[in-house]
């Protein structure tokens, strides 16, 4: 963690509100003028897509499994590395990991390979991480500890798996039975490397559905926000007002001391409603250890 260098890191697999969350940080960003250095947790991926498909095919043959949420097909070195780097100087480096045609096309690069390394972070306000593994912690890395704000996105457990059916087999053309495979390989790596950051988030916020999705390998369509809430958890969080986000957001309640619930929709509003009171300290943190960085330097 660094005052002056400041991390937020969104942790988290699909099914969860990616796109709500983007845009609630978006809005934040742009009302409170802070620039951040955005990066993608693909990025680290240890393989292109090809290679992956090897690594795959050769733990099947060797009675194993390797995914996208372990150690294996991910360089946590290098993770930890930038964001042990962006806290101590404000800078790193970093790639981009190009999912589709229209993300590869402007870099004359095919889907499913990485940028150049490239310069990270001069002139940025705070880091912010999207991604599986922001708060991850392994016997040899510590992802976690660097995060000044931790949040944990996390739909259920079979709503990310309808989530992840449908956007593998209508957008990236795998079959259901593939998917359907790839799910049942990588229950180990996510027990593993998955479900234990949602332990360490600052807050969570998780999605569940109100609509029927007891065989996520049956269903035809993702619930939609509106068929869902979301239930909000602060861990160890000091002077949270409840009472005023009951409120202020219609149809919330609490369902335990630390847990406000709210419905699907307003699932934006709640976050920023949350969130830029935090990330508003954060930066007067920030302004406040310049400061007195500058006096001392003065001073000398």
């Amino acid at each position: 963690m660094s005052e002056r260098n400041p991390i937020i890191a969104i942790t988290g697999s699909s099914g969860a509100g990616t796109s709500t969350t983007m845009g609630a940080f978006d809005h934040i960003f742009r009302s409170l003028n802070v620039k951040a250095a955005i990066v993608e947790g693909d990025s680290f991926h240890r393989f292109t897509r090809p290679e992956m498909e090897l690594e795959k095919r050769k733990a099947k043959e060797a009675g194993e499994a390797v995914s996208y949420f372990g150690d294996i097909a991910n360089d946590f070195d290098a993770l930890e590395k930038l964001f042990k780097d962006f806290s101590e100087k404000g800078e790193g480096t970093m790639r981009r990991y190009l999912h589709t045609f229209d993300e590869a096309v402007p870099y004359n690069q095919m889907p499913g390979t990485f940028t150049p390394w490239e310069p990270l972070g001069a002139g940025s306000d705070l880091l912010f991480y999207e991604g599986l593994h922001g708060g991850v912690v392994t016997e040899k890395n510590d992802v976690a500890r660097y995060a000044d704000l931790l949040i944990g996105m996390v739909p259920i457990v079979n709503l990310e798996w309808i989530q992840k059916i449908i956007r593998d087999t209508r957008k990236r053309g795998h079959s259901r039975e593939a998917v359907t495979d790839s799910i049942v390989r990588s229950m180990d790596d996510y027990f593993k490397f998955i479900t234990p950051q949602f332990s360490r988030t600052h807050i969570n916020f998780q999605r569940v559905p109100t609509v029927d999705t007891s065989n996520p390998f049956s269903a035809k369509g993702i619930p939609t926000a509106d068929e869902s809430f979301v239930v909000i958890r602060f861990r160890e969080m000091k002077n949270v007002d409840f009472p005023f986000y009951l409120r202020m957001i219609d149809g919330s309640f609490m369902s335990r001391i630390d847990t406000l619930v709210v419905p699907g929709g307003k699932m934006g509003f709640a976050m920023e409603l949350i969130l830029k009171p935090l990330i508003v300290d954060i930066m007067e943190k920030k302004a406040n250890a310049n400061q007195q960085m500058d006096w001392m330097q003065n001073y000398k």
